[in-house]
């Protein structure tokens, strides 16, 4: 599914790749790909993930066209919505909600929690992803989180992470987590806080972009901190 949300995003997207920078050589932008190919892919992927859910229960099966509809939405708000990132939070977060079902067969409360702290993570990184192309969006007409906080993104990424690492906290409580988890927590709150340090002045593309690939790590460290919390 996320293969298919990245074909969903490139179609949505081909006349607007072609006009940025960064994005103009993408297969579909560049016309290396054809639509129809790209419909193609999509389609067996989707005919693959509709298999899947053949060997998951029944609440899982009714929470997945949510889980397609985010996907396919989510590329449009780009034109209309000035912060587009929380709709992609929402599109990969639905995952997190869609795991819970499938393995405790509920959706309890520190499921709805985990998936608020991963809209904030996707808003936050994607955010600072986003400054890569704030003058290319500005000139096309394409909206993101980096051009509306515009000055004060430092901020918004910092309140965005608080309330990341608070939800998570929360979570790990309500799951009755041990003192690993919080530790990995408190490690993680304080990489995050010289990311935002860091966004206090102005960052070129390339460290917006390595900023944004340190967060593989934060995964990691919320993934460890996850499994050591249970032992």
């Amino acid at each position: 599914m996320r293969s298919a949300g990245v074909i969903m995003n490139d179609l949505a997207d081909q006349s607007f790749d072609r006009q940025i920078t960064r994005t103009k050589t993408r297969p579909l932008a560049s016309g290396d790909l054809h639509p129809i190919q790209a419909l193609l892919c999509l389609g067996g992927l989707l005919v693959l993930a509709v298999g899947l859910l053949a060997f998951l229960n029944r609440l899982t099966i009714w929470l997945s066209p949510i889980a397609l509809g985010l996907a396919a939405f989510y590329p449009f708000t780009k034109r209309f919505f000035h912060v587009p990132q929380f709709f992609l939070g929402l599109a990969f977060g639905w995952g997190t909600v869609m795991a819970w079902a499938a393995t405790r067969n509920q959706v309890e409360l520190s499921a709805w929690l985990l998936f608020a702290a991963t809209i904030c993570w996707a808003l936050a990184y994607d955010t600072i992803y986003a400054l890569q192309d704030q003058n290319d969006d500005i000139r096309v007409g394409v909206k993101s989180s980096a051009i509306f906080f515009g000055s004060h993104v430092w901020v918004a990424v910092g309140i965005i992470e608080i309330l990341m690492v608070v939800f998570l906290g929360v979570a790990g409580w309500l799951e009755h987590l041990n003192l690993a988890f919080y530790g990995g927590l408190a490690g993680l709150a304080g990489f995050l806080s010289q990311q935002v340090w860091r966004l206090r002045t102005e960052v070129n593309p390339s460290e917006s972009f390595a900023m944004f690939k340190q967060h593989v790590g934060v995964g990691l460290v919320i993934l460890g901190g996850i499994w050591l919390g249970t032992l």
